[in-house]
């Protein structure tokens, strides 16, 4: 059975667009949104690496909603946030902003994998730090 996230927390991920974000016009690459969304992601995650020998989550899905362009030099946040927890994976929705605005809204579904390279239980340990982080 799935657990929903009541109330989570989200994970506050600064960044800063720099030129190789861009394209020549100064907007950022489309496919750079999902670069800077794994790596807020790997920040949320860098206190709950998995034990050894486990991969750990890898993206199974993901959505990506545009709603306006990012330009070279934007100072944005990205939030993200656990929304469901399942047997091996794990919804998650992330914001990126600016200025407190919505740019950008990212969700998808991680699969835990252990080292076999098959989906394995998310560990107790895990579950119990995302539950209490958001």
């Amino acid at each position: 059975m799935d657990t929903i996230i009541r109330n989570p927390q989200a994970h506050i991920f600064p960044f800063t667009i720099a030129y190789a974000d861009t394209d020549a016009a100064g907007i950022v690459y489309h496919a750079r949104y999902l670069e800077i969304a794994e790596r807020a992601r790997m920040d949320w995650m860098k206190d709950n690496k998995p034990p050894e020998g486990d991969l750990g989550f890898v993206i199974k899905e993901i959505t990506v909603k545009y709603l306006r362009a990012l330009r070279i030099w934007d100072e944005i946040i990205v939030e993200t946030i656990a929304t469901d927890i399942g047997a091996v994976s794990l919804s998650v929705e992330q914001k990126i902003l600016k200025d407190g605005e919505i740019f950008t809204i990212l969700t998808g579904i991680a699969v835990y994998l252990g080292a076999n390279m098959k989906p394995k239980r998310i560990p107790e340990r895990i579950i119990t730090k995302i539950i209490d982080k958001g």
